[in-house]
């Protein structure tokens, strides 16, 4: 494995590959699981793993919680007791983080007196992560935790996952191959292959960059993140402010003020050199060509400017060569908004 590379020490890191690019290897080595050769692993000013200095600081000696897909909880005791069991971790006057407080952002104040076997694979995974946090760990590491379970599972645990994102102040590595999963949660992502790092960035950077197959194929897609500004009752829509603007989309549940990210496919959106009036589509942005990428198929990918937020937009060669598209040209990106993610 070859990675030389230098993390935020904040929000959720996303080592994002395909199976077998080394995303858990790279984990188990930073947890201490595995040994690297020749490496050197520093946390802050800590070092827990320098060959040069023969240092390798065991796992039990790092303070780091470690979430896998199978949680392996401990089946005879209750939620409760598996909680006390990670908190013995670490010496109550080193508890940086309430238990209560845990408790509470995942939501599992009633299952602690149930055993493993009686809950589901979302109450599972979430008193797994519970019990990561009870020891007050300075870096939280999650090997493709959601893997496991079906969609409705999944789309249980994200929020949750959001949320400890937004209230804890933890840095969280977070292994995953699936996109959705990393464009919802990660504030950074680091992309692995064949055990060797093919580039890092800002998550919305990264999707977004043409020499990255992030950025190409029916999945390519930019993230825009706002906050909801305005409340249309009449229509159920909401108006979510961004650099670029503001998109409308409809959504029953989002309150004003609320942070939130958006994900608008490639495919999603279409181009026009002057602003539409007699269109169904309600979102016109004022975009510039920055990049252009030719495939052969005969298809283009436009990489946007929209004030600082970077958009996609997948059209074929022909509307290129009909609109004269070149880096610099200003026009409109028009998106969807029930298309919106």
């Amino acid at each position: 494995m070859a990675v030389d590379i230098e993390l935020p020490d904040k929000g959720i890191t996303a080592l994002f590959g395909s199976s077998g690019a080394g995303k858990s290897t790279l984990l188990r080595v930073i947890a201490g699981l595995e040994r690297g050769h020749g490496c050197n692993i520093r946390v802050g000013k800590d070092i827990w793993q320098d060959d040069a200095q023969g240092i390798f600081v065991p796992t039990h000696r790092r303070p780091l919680g470690f979430v896998f897909q199978d949680v392996h909880l401990f089946e005879h005791l209750s939620v409760q007791r598996n909680l006390e069991f990670g908190m013995k971790r670490v010496p109550p006057s080193n508890r940086k983080i309430a238990i209560n407080h845990v408790i509470d952002l995942l939501g599992i104040s009633h299952l602690m007196e149930r055993r493993p076997a009686t809950l589901s694979g979302g109450e599972r995974q979430r008193v797994g992560i519970a019990r990561a946090l009870a020891a007050s760990p300075r870096l939280l590491l999650l090997d493709e935790p959601l893997a496991a379970l079906d969609m409705p599972r999944k789309l249980e645990i994200l929020p949750y996952l959001e949320r400890l994102n937004t209230e804890l102040d933890i840095p969280m590595l977070y292994v995953s191959h699936a996109i959705d999963e990393v464009a919802r949660l990660a504030d950074y992502m680091v992309m692995l292959e064949n055990g060797s790092l093919v580039a890092s960035g800002a998550i919305g950077d990264m999707m977004t960059r043409l020499d990255l197959s992030l950025a190409h194929g029916d999945t390519a897609a930019a993230l825009i993140d706002g906050y909801v500004a305005e409340r249309d009752e009449a229509f159920h829509l909401v108006g979510v402010a961004f650099s670029g603007g503001q998109i409308l989309l409809p959504n029953d549940a989002a309150h004003l003020g609320q942070r939130v990210r958006l994900r608008v496919q490639a495919r999603d959106v279409s181009l026009t050199l002057a602003p539409q009036t007699s269109t169904s589509i309600l979102n016109s942005i004022p975009v510039i060509v920055t990049d252009i990428s030719q495939d052969a198929t005969g298809q283009v990918m436009i990489g946007l400017n929209a004030s600082g937020t970077r958009l996609l937009c997948r059209i074929t060669r022909k509307s290129a060569h009909t609109l004269q598209l070149e880096p610099g040209k200003s026009l409109f990106a028009q998106v969807k908004g029930v298309a919106i993610i």
